[in-house]
């Protein structure tokens, strides 16, 4: 029983640490273009795990994207993130996030983001 707790416990602390590293993440990487509410250089990112590619409201998309036939899934997002150019040619996201770990940790975050 204990056994079990701490193991619940562990993995919801490191859950909160990606989402917390996710944020971060977000912060310093994202946020110069995803400004929360839209009006940035890239389309607001609120809700966008589980959204069809280029279809949030108020955002002139890239043909590329709006072609691409994508939804965000995590796995999507990860693939994107690593190299946006290689899953959609032609998209105008450049900013690519190398790590593994600040990809998932990105993405959790994302995924809470309403």
């Amino acid at each position: 029983m204990r056994a079990a707790l701490g193991l619940t416990l562990a993995l919801l602390a490191t859950r909160v640490f990606a989402q917390g590293d996710g944020a971060e993440t977000f912060e310093d990487r994202c946020s110069i273009c995803h400004v929360a509410g839209g009006g940035g250089q890239g389309p607001n990112l609120t809700g966008v795990v589980g959204r069809k590619a280029a279809t949030a409201p108020g955002f002139a998309y890239t043909p590329a994207l709006k072609n691409s036939g994508l939804t965000w899934t995590a796995a999507n997002l990860d693939k994107f993130l690593v190299n946006p150019g290689a899953l959609v040619p032609g998209t105008a996201m450049q900013v690519r996030i190398n790590d593994a770990a600040q990809r998932a940790a990105l993405v959790a975050y994302l995924a809470t983001a309403h």
